[in-house]
């Protein structure tokens, strides 16, 4: 495989997600929404309680509402890839690029780092306003700065990267298989249903997200879908059939 065919490949996804605001809107305003909106709710919480929140209870809230960036690296990443595949099968641009020398395998990676870099980016940039400001509103009522920590070193340096792998794989697949990005992004969509409910488990206490153990394991998880996702989309990534039966 050739990295520097892949990335001509991602450099021309590159230059063209630039000149689409809906790709940028989605990828880089919902993380700093995110950002600000969550120290504000719990801001919002602490006033009107009176700053009667526990530090118990801020322990156990606070990574559930970390974990809430895994949801968001299994969102973002559904725009850029549907398009990837699926957008420029409509405008009919991809015959192009698949009918050069490039092999499959470096399609497939130059796009997938084109889909995999910007919400990495955005989410990392966004993960640090988010622990700044919580910060702020907390440390009178922990009498500490609970970020940054381990856990969320390995949540974000770990966990995000290979739920962003996950969701890219997965769109690629889904796109590949159909022919409207609508339709693409909302099955791609599917994907944040399982991260939601380990979110909402969180929230309840009933997953221990503030726990080192429990992210490596739930990373390990991840790490195994992203290998059995790869294989699946290697396997479904034909250029033969999608130059004679795309239409």
């Amino acid at each position: 495989m050739r990295l520097s065919q892949a990335w001509i490949v991602a450099s021309k996804d590159f230059a063209t997600f630039t000149k689409k605001k809906n790709i940028i809107y989605s990828t880089f305003v919902l993380p700093f929404v995110v950002s600000i909106g969550l120290p504000g709710v719990i801001w919002y919480a602490m006033h009107k309680s009176g700053g009667s929140i526990s530090p118990p209870e801020l322990t156990i809230l606070l990574p559930a509402l970390t974990f809430f960036f895994m949801v968001i690296a299994g969102l973002i990443p559904t725009t850029i890839a549907s398009y990837s595949m699926v957008g420029e099968k409509v405008e009919k641009s991809i015959e192009p690029l698949l009918a050069t020398p490039t092999t499959d395998g470096e399609v497939l990676l130059g796009k997938g780092v084109a889909a995999f870099l910007p919400p990495m980016g955005a989410i990392l940039a966004a993960s640090g306003v988010y622990m700044f400001l919580m910060d702020v509103f907390t440390h009178g009522v922990l009498g500490t700065y609970y970020f940054p920590n381990w856990n969320d070193a390995v949540l974000l340096f770990l966990m995000v990267p290979l739920a962003v792998v996950m969701s890219v794989e997965w769109n690629v697949f889904v796109s590949s298989r159909v022919s409207d990005v609508r339709i693409s992004q909302q099955v791609g969509m599917l994907l944040v249903l399982p991260l939601g409910g380990t979110y909402v488990a969180g929230e309840l206490g009933i997953v221990p997200l503030g726990d080192v153990n429990t992210s490596l394991y739930i990373a390990g998880i991840l790490a195994v879908i992203d290998l059995l996702l790869l294989y699946v989309v290697r396997v479904t990534f034909q250029r033969d059939a999608i130059l004679t039966k795309w239409k």
